[in-house]
């Protein structure tokens, strides 16, 4: 039997060519729109050959499936992560606003396709992904109902509905950001955590909002 190993480069040809195809597909979605682009505009986005496209990938559809299902998941990792964590409540909201905000700075193209395309949009991706949208606000909802429980917030606030009033704001401001309607850079990305995490847990603390433990944001 033959010991022989393939060339060295050989071996990561393969999940290259996808990545370059899935790069390609965010940016033809997010400039085109997913319904109006085709197949033949990812694989000429990527250069590569169309029917390329078809070896990695089924369809358009799981194209984007791909796209949405790897960010989310990233994203519930982390918010598995931050709640395991021995932090106080606010800490862990503001790493999850800031997981999000940050994911729109460096790749808006990605962010603007899976907003857009799948979690505001009402057709099939929508159904589709609901249970792994709805897991999100899940994991949310029980950081904020242990922290009612703890007495840290009012428990009068249903858990699932502060979770989706959380989740809600940021969404609504990557959706100024991505359609031009809110000014971007640096400094709005920071205030824009801070907001969010300061106006519902603003709203959801049981101490008055000039307790000592009160912070100020950016200016």
């Amino acid at each position: 039997m033959s010991t022989a190993r393939p060339p060295a480069g050989r071996a990561k040809a393969a999940p290259d060519k996808r990545r370059l195809i899935l790069d390609a597909a965010v940016r033809v979605f997010a400039r085109q729109g997913f319904h109006t682009c085709r197949v033949s505009d990812i694989a000429d986005e990527a250069g590569v050959a169309y029917g390329l496209v078809y070896h990695y990938f089924g369809s358009k559809d799981e194209v984007l499936d791909t796209l949405f299902l790897e960010r989310w998941n990233v994203m519930l990792e982390l918010i598995r992560e931050v709640d395991a964590e021995p932090l106080p409540v606010r800490d862990k909201l503001r790493a999850i606003a800031s997981f999000i905000v940050d994911s729109y700075h460096h790749d808006p193209d990605l962010m603007k396709v899976i907003i857009v395309e799948v979690t505001r949009a009402a057709n099939s991706f929508g159904d589709t992904h609901i249970g792994t949208i709805r897991e999100a606000y899940d994991l949310i909802g029980g950081m904020i109902a242990k922290a009612q429980a703890e007495g840290v917030f009012k428990p009068e606030i249903e858990a699932r509905f502060a979770a989706m009033a959380f989740y809600g704001a940021i969404e609504q401001l990557l959706t100024g950001w991505i359609f031009g309607l809110l000014p971007q850079g640096e400094e709005h990305f920071e205030r824009a955590k801070w907001l969010v995490v300061e106006t519902v847990c603003g709203g959801l603390e049981t101490r008055p909002a000039g307790h000592a433990g009160a912070v100020s944001g950016p200016v």
